[in-house]
């Protein structure tokens, strides 16, 4: 299975860099983790939970972090097992690109399955994946605003028409 996308994110490249590096962050962002802990220099024990179609398995594997060029980019080896389950391992580039509205994660994922979860067929395991990825994304945008406050947006037209007594109650001009 291959992945790619680009994310624009509303933080700086070092605050997303810092977090993508931070495993309470990853442990919050990542959809059925349970558990990302440092067991060396760059290298990190990981337990999830997964469901993808009929097949449910709580998986334990590792991530190793390699060809590292702090704050702008690296490549995540990954590969965990789900006992009957099966197996997932493969590969993650990831970069980061500041831009006047924070940064662009950019990644390309290549990733192998075994087991049960190979049986499934590649439209279920590639929908799995998109939908974990785009949980992923959300619930890092969410951990950032948290952390960073919302990126400063323009207010809508109707706001910018309204008055002071309107935008408090919440009504606008013609009310």
């Amino acid at each position: 299975m291959e992945m790619q996308g680009t994310r624009q994110l509303a933080v700086t490249q070092q605050q997303a860099w810092d977090a993508l590096n931070d495993p309470e962050v990853l442990k919050i962002c990542i959809p059925g983790c349970d558990k990302v802990e440092a067991t060396g220099e760059n290298q990190y024990a990981i337990g999830m939970a997964l469901k993808i179609g009929p097949v449910s398995a709580k998986f334990g594997g590792k991530i190793v972090l390699a060809d590292i060029v702090a704050p702008a980019s690296y490549t995540i080896a990954f590969e965990g097992q789900g006992g009957v389950a099966g197996f997932g391992k493969g590969s993650a580039k990831v970069n980061l690109v500041p831009n006047d509205e924070g940064c662009e994660l950019q990644y390309g994922v290549q990733a192998q399955v075994g087991g049960k979860v190979a049986q499934l067929g590649q439209r279920l395991i590639d929908g799995a994946a998109k939908s974990l990825s785009e949980d992923f994304f959300k619930r890092f945008d969410n951990e950032m605003r948290k952390r960073h406050g919302a990126a400063d947006e323009e207010p809508a037209e109707e706001e910018k028409k309204a008055g002071w007594l309107a935008k408090l109650t919440g009504k606008g001009k013609d009310a």
